[in-house]
């Protein structure tokens, strides 16, 4: 994680504030940013390489993969949605949660996971989810490349 200073940064890159108490993800190519341009998401922290916009990854517990298409710096859906988790793999709320262009063996979905409960996935396989082409560019072998169209 960087300090937010006058620098060049990447889009999906976490990053926190080097004065004021808050985390991001760059989501907006500003070039050069200063303390007035910053395009961040707040709060988005990552400490296992998961987190970026665009990134695949696969659930930690239940057989899905995926690629990152959004994000919310803390829980930010129904409590009946919230129980309706297993408590032995339920998340804490203060965490980011991903939105994620989901995939398994048998149906494609959207699903909406904790950072705690993703992991970055290393097959270097692409993702057959229908929307992740419309919303996404190439496939490097780890993430998509984020499509100008689509960009905040």
């Amino acid at each position: 994680m960087k300090d937010i200073v006058e620098t060049n940064f990447a889009i999906g890159q976490v990053v926190r504030h080097k004065h004021l108490d808050f985390r991001g993800v760059i989501f907006e190519p500003l070039g050069r940013l200063n303390y007035s341009t910053m395009a961040i998401a707040l709060a988005c922290r990552s400490t296992s390489g998961t987190g970026s916009i665009g990134q695949v990854v696969r659930h930690k517990h239940l057989d899905f993969r995926g690629v990152i298409f959004d994000v919310d710096p803390e829980f930010n859906n129904t409590e009946e949605w919230y129980q309706s988790i297993p408590a032995q793999i339920r998340p804490k709320k203060d965490q980011p949660f991903y939105h994620v262009y989901a995939e398994n063996e048998e149906v494609f979905y959207t699903a909406y996971v904790s950072q705690q409960n993703l992991l970055a996935d290393n097959s270097l396989e692409p993702v057959a989810h229908p929307d992740v082409h419309e919303n996404f560019g190439p496939f490097d072998g780890k993430k998509y490349e984020i499509l100008e169209v689509t960009r905040n």
